[in-house]
């Protein structure tokens, strides 16, 4: 005798969620003739949790080139640091300028 069970045709529907990431932005670091190295190197290791050698490549990028990308980080995070750079540097008496551009 067999016994056979009889199995309800469940259909079940898998809806799938995308989530976007929010566009992230590029801060900026702008070369000056007054803002000490040092800071700058100082700037990115508080600030943007650079390790020393990564501080001093990034440094020496700006210093060079004229402009250097610190990190890159969604709005308002990337608003934050900018605004951080700032108050940092205008406590110490630097003309040191930070920006933000879209990546």
């Amino acid at each position: 005798m067999s016994t056979r069970t009889q199995h309800q045709d469940d259909t079940q529907t898998v809806t799938r969620t995308r989530v976007e990431r929010p566009p992230l932005y590029r801060v900026l670091l702008h070369n000056d003739d007054y803002t000490p190295m040092d800071f700058v190197v100082e700037v990115l290791r508080d600030i943007f949790h650079k390790d020393e050698a990564e501080a001093v490549r990034v440094m020496l990028h700006v210093h060079k080139r004229g402009l250097g990308v610190a990190g890159v980080y969604p709005h308002q995070v990337a608003e934050t640091k900018v605004g951080k750079v700032h108050d940092r540097a205008r406590s110490e008496g630097h003309p040191l300028k930070c920006s933000l551009e879209e990546a």
